[in-house]
């Protein structure tokens, strides 16, 4: 078997592939990531090359050394990963030190991961460890929901929740633990992955204010499904305060409802966003 012919390329490509027709990743932007399993790089490693350079990420992780990963390329369309994944995809190994990669399958003709792998590569490292290994996938999409929606309301965890809860019943099911809020940054660099790791500590997802949104998630399924999620939610707040003259909704569903909710599903929603 290939590289390209096993399930985790089809299921990495399915998803490029879903975002793209969402309408999510227009020219080159949004990108993915997965750490792979033991029994991946088994699968996979007859096809790896090793002699290929490696460069330094600026950012450093102990419980990545060692890892390999599954990548988006840099300047590459999304929607062309199923059609030519070893172009515009590649398999990075991470050094001994946990903050080089090297590129060990894909990527071909000059290609590079996507610039913004440091910020990846943070956020597997601390999902690694609120989850205990469970969480696998970074996901980052162009939601024109969530960036229209940026454009609108300040930066802050708590408003955004609120915001998005209250649109769509079982939202707070799906995300209990809200959404971080980055403030408007310079993408692809160290200090923006610093600033997302941090909210992923506690986060499934973290909203890049005028730019889009990471998710995480154990599965493909999983990260799409909260990306799907939360972006449907933020387009259902911005048609509701359209229709009503540009003012807030006249119905949006109470705190007291949304405790109703969590106490029927055993949810226990992020202390201090909801009033009891």
């Amino acid at each position: 078997m290939t590289v390209t012919d096993t399930p985790l390329l089809k299921s990495f490509t399915r998803l490029c592939e879903d975002g793209f027709r969402q309408g999510w990743h227009e020219a080159n932007g949004g990108n993915l990531s997965y750490r792979m399993t033991g029994e991946d790089v088994a699968a996979c490693e007859p096809e790896f090359s090793f002699d290929r350079p490696w460069v330094e990420m600026g950012v450093q992780a102990n419980n990545l050394k060692s890892s390999f990963f599954l990548v988006t390329g840099a300047g590459k369309f999304l929607h062309n990963a199923p059609l030519c994944p070893a172009d515009c995809l590649g398999i990075l190994q991470i050094n001994d030190a946990g903050n080089a990669w090297r590129i060990v399958w894909g990527l071909e003709n000059g290609g590079k991961p996507t610039s913004e792998f440091p910020t990846h590569f943070m956020n597997h490292s601390v999902r690694l460890a609120a989850t205990d290994g469970a969480n696998r996938v970074i996901y980052h999409a162009h939601c024109p929901n969530i960036i229209t929606l940026s454009t609108l309301v300040e930066p802050d965890a708590r408003t955004w929740t609120r915001i998005l809860w209250k649109s769509m019943t079982e939202c707070v099911l799906v995300f209990p633990q809200g959404v971080g809020v980055v403030p408007w940054m310079v993408p692809g660099g160290s200090d923006i992955a610093q600033a997302t790791a941090k909210l992923m500590e506690s986060h499934d997802a973290v909203v890049w204010t005028q730019h889009g949104m990471f998710v995480s998630g154990d599965t493909f399924d999983a990260a799409f499904g909260m990306m799907h999620v939360i972006e449907k939610s933020a387009g259902l707040y911005l048609a509701a305060r359209a229709a009503n003259g540009g003012n807030e909704p006249a119905f949006p569903i109470s705190d007291d409802q949304l405790l109703q909710v969590c106490r029927a599903f055993d949810v226990r929603p992020r202390e201090g966003f909801l009033a009891r």
